[in-house]
């Protein structure tokens, strides 16, 4: 009301000026500039609150962090410089300023820093690194000793002797100086970070502890990672099998599962899986399982949610016959071939379209999570990646599309060869290999595999068709009746 009251107001004065013959126009001059100015500091304002807020680090602990054993060991030996820093000092250890908190997305670095606060009984201030960058000069570093500053509130405000500033995504505020060169405000944020860290502006009350995150540690500046600044880099990556049970189990505590889930099952079946995946996974099973007004999740609706979180939703669109028969033989091209190279190795297959996916075969996983791979092992699975293309040759006479996927997936595990020296060309580094030799030696590579494939099939063609008519009539064929079709 006071706004409209004012602006009426003006206008009036405005008129009133007019009517008696001065020139107003300066006036409107001086007000237009006025407001542009009080505007743009007005925004300067706004941009420099809202970084550094307090938050709890809610109660987590390390006993919620699943499948990062290795990591929390190492984390906690790092926090002791704040649980006793008398003892620390007496050894005349320096204490560390910075922890580094390194791995792919979903792995849990946020909790691993939340849990940190909670285990050295410490203040918790958190903030991302994109919060810092803004338009205005000087914003970013005025942010980053905001940060620092109500950090140090905090942990006196509490009555605690230590703070935790947690950045995440440090690659965009510990980025390479120079590599924005359009933006200097970038270099001169990090700057004041590392002023911050190497205590220029100390406070002896408070000890603080710098926690950061990156997927991407290889774009951070040399000068961060320095001893003195982020002193320890904790290597998060993705769980192992033990790791998924883990996770597994914590997020279905909550949850009411039936007798007949293995969670030991599933965890073999999630190779790959990050602690994030994991947590969508079961979730997903719990909401499959609301949908059917189930009263507990079932097996099946885990392993669908496994396939959910893979590649997306079930949809409703239904291919036309003469496309709904090349998935199908396309698919079982896969299956055929891999049981054939491995056998027990099919687990399922469908043409159900699901996400980016007309129809899809899932594989049996191993007894063990496997991180070596011998050149049979990797040609064998360029094999099932070109068995779906070579079937849709053997029985309509052309290819189509949908073997785009495959033939990258193939092209990258040639590749793979090359590069750890088990080509012919012997070792070498693929970095420094020019292209054409790297790509004609994958290309030999793909050709030679690709021809067994045909050989293969060929000779299998009637299994191929017996399992592709199966598939069409049932749509989806679980392991049991996979092998049926193929005793049959």
């Amino acid at each position: 009301m006071l706004k409209e009251v004012l602006a009426g107001s003006i206008v009036g004065v405005f008129v009133f000026l007019a009517i008696i013959g001065i020139n107003i126009l300066p006036l409107i001059l001086f007000g237009l500039l006025g407001g542009a100015v009080f505007l743009i500091f007005e925004g300067q304002l706004a941009a420099m609150k809202g970084i550094g807020k307090a938050t709890t680090g809610d109660n987590i602990s390390f006993d919620d962090v699943g499948g990062q054993e290795t990591a929390i060991n190492e984390f906690k030996e790092a926090l002791e410089f704040l649980l006793h820093p008398k003892v620390i000092a007496e050894m005349g250890i320096r204490p560390l300023k910075g922890i580094l908190l390194v791995g792919p997305p979903g792995t849990g670095k946020t909790l691993l820093a939340k849990a940190a606060a909670g285990y050295t009984k410490s203040a918790f201030v958190s903030a991302s690194g994109s919060e810092f960058i803004e338009m205005y000069a000087g914003v970013g570093a005025k942010r980053v000793r905001q940060l620092f500053a109500e950090a140090r509130k905090k942990a006196k405000r509490e009555g605690k002797q230590g703070a935790i500033v947690f950045i995440d995504e440090l690659e965009i505020l510990g980025a390479k100086r120079g590599s924005n060169q359009s933006h200097m405000e970038y270099d001169q944020t990090l700057n004041q970070l590392l002023v911050e860290m190497d205590g220029v502006s100390t406070d002896n009350q408070t000890n603080l502890l710098v926690v950061g995150a990156t997927n991407r540690a290889d774009m951070l500046d040399a000068a961060i990672l320095r001893p003195g600044r982020f002193d320890r880099q904790v290597a998060v990556g993705l769980p192992d099998k033990k790791g998924r049970l883990k996770i597994l189990e914590i997020h279905t505590r909550n949850k009411p599962i039936t007798d007949d889930v293995s969670l030991d099952d599933i965890a073999k079946a999630t190779f790959g899986f990050s602690g994030a995946q994991l947590e969508s996974l079961a979730n997903e099973a719990a909401i499959l399982a609301l949908r059917d007004n189930a009263q507990a999740i079932s097996h099946k609706y885990f392993i669908e949610a496994i396939d959910k979180v893979i590649l997306g939703e079930k949809l409703d669109r239904q291919p036309g016959n003469e496309e709904l028969k090349r998935v199908g033989i396309h698919e079982s091209g896969h299956a055929v071939v891999s049981e054939m190279m491995k056998p027990g190795s099919v687990s399922s297959l469908t043409i159900v379209p699901r996400g980016q996916a007309l129809g899809f075969m899932r594989k049996n996983t191993p007894e063990y999570d496997q991180y070596l791979y011998t050149r049979e092992e990797l040609e064998s699975q360029i094999m099932v990646a070109l068995g779906g293309a070579v079937a849709e040759e053997i029985v309509l006479g052309a290819r189509s599309t949908g073997a785009r996927n495959d033939f990258e997936q193939a092209w990258k595990l040639a590749h793979e060869i090359v590069r750890c020296g088990m080509s012919g060309l012997g070792v070498v580094n693929a970095d420094d290999m020019p292209k054409d030799a790297t790509s004609k030696e994958c290309s030999q590579i793909l050709q030679e595999v690709e021809a067994e494939v045909l050989q293969l099939l060929l000779q299998n063609r009637t299994l191929l068709e017996m399992v592709a008519s199966k598939l069409m009539e049932e749509e989806t064929l679980d392991r049991e009746l996979f092998v049926a079709t193929l005793s049959a």
